[in-house]
């Protein structure tokens, strides 16, 4: 019974990330700089999870942990805004401003999968407490 409920609280430890990663990047959609102020849009973070073994039971289940949170490598978005205090000053994209690429769609269905995913591993910790209790009141 408490393999079942490491198992879940795996699961939201690593949905709470994921779910905080998600917050990070629509929060940082309009961030043209970096911590110093250069021009540099916010790149997008993406959690990767995987298997956790370490906490596996007899019936072959096992947890899930975070194996890295990494960098989305796509290309910003451009936007011409020639007057913008941030824009491309010369070469090809003169004129130019650069702009995370950050899809707000993408991010709010990962935010609503991340949160019902969340809430699934809550039901499933509640129920295995409803057993447990059940389990005590008949052999009591």
């Amino acid at each position: 019974m408490f393999s079942s409920l490491d198992i879940s609280t795996s699961a939201l430890v690593a949905q709470r990330t994921r779910l905080n990663a998600v917050s990070s990047n629509i929060a940082n959609m309009s961030s043209l700089t970096d911590e110093t102020g250069r021009p540099n849009p916010y790149k997008a973070r993406q959690v990767i999870f995987e298997t956790d073994f370490s906490m596996s039971s007899s019936g072959a289940a096992a947890g899930v942990r975070v194996s890295e949170i990494k960098t989305d490598n796509a290309d910003p978005l451009y936007r011409y805004q020639p007057n913008h205090p941030l824009a491309i000053q010369d070469g090809e994209r003169k004129g130019y401003v650069a702009y995370p690429n950050i899809d707000l769609t993408t991010q709010m269905v990962d935010a609503l999968e991340s949160t019902r995913a969340y809430e699934a591993n809550v039901g499933v910790m509640e129920i295995t407490k409803d057993l447990g209790r059940e389990t005590l009141t008949i052999i009591a």
